[in-house]
């Protein structure tokens, strides 16, 4: 009679466990934040990366049509991988192309820049990460595309790529 209880215990148990691990592999394990696609920008103050001065949010957005504002970091892979994308992108002048230094070493940001090239028109800095944080991001390089009213049209997760370069040109034109 033990055995045969046992026995029941045993596969009551692993029938759990089969169903525990059976329902946590239907679930998505990707964390994807909440949209901020035509969310209005919140105003901040940052630092000019090249000339350290202050800057506010209502400087940086004005005299252009569209922004595309970069989130990276020298010591950040992708970054590099998507820098070419980023200087083709600087040639549309529809488009004012912002750099958003995260959480970087100010001096390996302009080595970086110096040895890669500068796509940006302004570099700021985000230090505490907060700023990131403000815009949607989660990670780096993001990349966001903004209207001239201060919304945030698309967001770009991940590295740049000739794809995503195609489909910010055509909403710009």
């Amino acid at each position: 009679m033990k055995n045969k209880i046992l026995i029941i215990l045993l596969i009551l148990f692993f029938s759990f466990c089969f169903f525990v691990l059976f329902k946590s592999l239907q679930g998505s394990s990707i964390y994807v934040p909440e949209k901020k696609q035509d969310r209005q920008l919140s105003e901040f103050v940052s630092e000019d990366l090249l000339n350290k001065k202050k800057i506010t949010s209502e400087e940086i957005f004005q005299g252009s049509d569209y922004y595309v504002l970069n989130i990276w970091a020298s010591w950040c892979a992708p970054c590099r991988k998507e820098h070419p994308q980023l200087m083709e992108l600087a040639k549309n002048s529809s488009i004012k192309l912002i750099g958003l230094n995260y959480k970087d070493d100010p001096k390996k940001a302009k080595d970086f820049l110096n040895k890669l090239g500068n796509p940006f028109s302004i570099i700021i800095t985000d230090k505490t990460g907060i700023i990131s944080i403000e815009f949607g991001g989660y990670g780096i390089p993001e990349t966001f595309l903004i209207s001239k009213d201060k919304k945030i049209i698309k967001t770009f997760i991940g590295e740049l790529n000739d794809e995503s370069i195609k489909q910010i040109n055509s909403i710009v034109k």
